[in-house]
């Protein structure tokens, strides 16, 4: 009996610290946690509205192309004998670029030669015979015009002969080469492409709303996606007279490209349009917005309240609106 009444005393003293251990723990997390009090005031950081004068600008995208490009073709059939130059080749205007086989018309030339040869011979023969009434003159009228015939026939092949030659229109890069050695070239075969970029032509498309910012003649600032760094002055060298198949019109500038041709044909970029109606808008950082994009919200102080308010954002601006 006394040893289950001591059984019985030890488990109601455990039960007693295991109480009091707890009731200590509850109180020292309850004085750890942070009990807001709503009534009683905290600081914050405000900031006093006013209206900021607004120059924004306006940007529109776009794409380079070359100034010019063309498609080089041979004026004359021919076999292509040599290809001097290969893709990616720089090349200047003039300079030869594919060498036709050429061998049988100078066969042809040297013939004609030795014709003339005979020819300028026979004319001052029948000179001497006309003068001294041995022959007729018409005879030396027949020579004469046998003469002049062939020097065209020469003129003839030494144009063709020089036609062999292709050369380059003006200077460039060689950016597509559909033709090899051996190949058999006819007029109107395109055989190399041709690409100067060291102008650009910058195209932009917009809706008749907004033409009225450029006009031909005017300068504006253009850059490049692929290089943020370079800043470009484009001329306005076209204004669209006739929508496309999105209902815009084209506007184009003429830009002249950096000295090492960083700018390609096919990259994108950017004009820039100062906006001319100077405007007062209320500026606040983006940082100040909670909410969603959908129901922008920030909180405005009245009477020593925070509240909550609806605004509307009219345009970013940076890490402003």
């Amino acid at each position: 009996m006394k040893k289950k009444i001591i059984y019985i005393v030890i488990g109601l003293a455990l039960v007693a610290i295991v109480v009091i251990r707890l009731k200590t723990n509850k109180e020292t997390t309850q004085n750890r946690v942070y009990q807001y009090d709503k009534e009683t005031p905290i600081s914050v950081q405000v900031d006093s509205l006013k209206l900021e004068n607004v120059n924004a600008e306006n940007s529109y995208t776009g794409s380079f192309e070359p100034n010019k490009e063309t498609k080089i073709s041979a004026e004359i059939q021919g076999k292509i004998g040599s290809l001097l130059v290969d893709l990616g080749s720089s090349v200047n205007v003039g300079q030869a670029l594919i060498q036709l086989d050429n061998s049988l018309l100078k066969l042809q030339l040297q013939s004609v030669e030795v014709q003339i040869e005979g020819l300028e011979a026979d004319v001052k023969r029948y000179t001497v015979l006309a003068n001294a009434e041995a022959i007729q003159g018409v005879q030396l009228e027949k020579s004469h015009l046998a003469l002049k015939s062939a020097n065209v026939q020469k003129t003839t092949l030494l144009e063709q002969i020089n036609k062999t030659t292709i050369k380059s229109p003006f200077n460039g890069i060689v950016t597509a080469k559909m033709t090899e050695e051996g190949a058999f070239a006819a007029p109107g075969m395109p055989l190399l492409q041709i690409t100067d970029i060291s102008k650009l032509k910058f195209t932009i498309n917009l809706p008749e709303q907004k033409m009225n910012q450029f006009e031909v003649g005017q300068t504006n600032q253009l850059t490049v996606d692929a290089f943020p760094e370079i800043i470009l002055k484009g001329e306005v060298s076209m204004i669209g007279s006739k929508a496309n198949m999105g209902n815009s019109f084209p506007v184009q500038f003429l830009v002249g490209n950096t000295p090492d041709l960083k700018i390609k044909s096919g990259m994108s970029g950017s004009v820039l349009v100062a906006n001319k109606n100077e405007q007062k808008q209320i500026i606040i950082p983006s940082s100040s917005i909670v909410g969603t994009n959908l129901k922008p919200q920030v909180y405005k102080v009245k009477q020593g309240k925070a509240t909550l308010s609806d605004i509307a954002i009219s345009k970013r601006i940076g890490n402003k609106l």
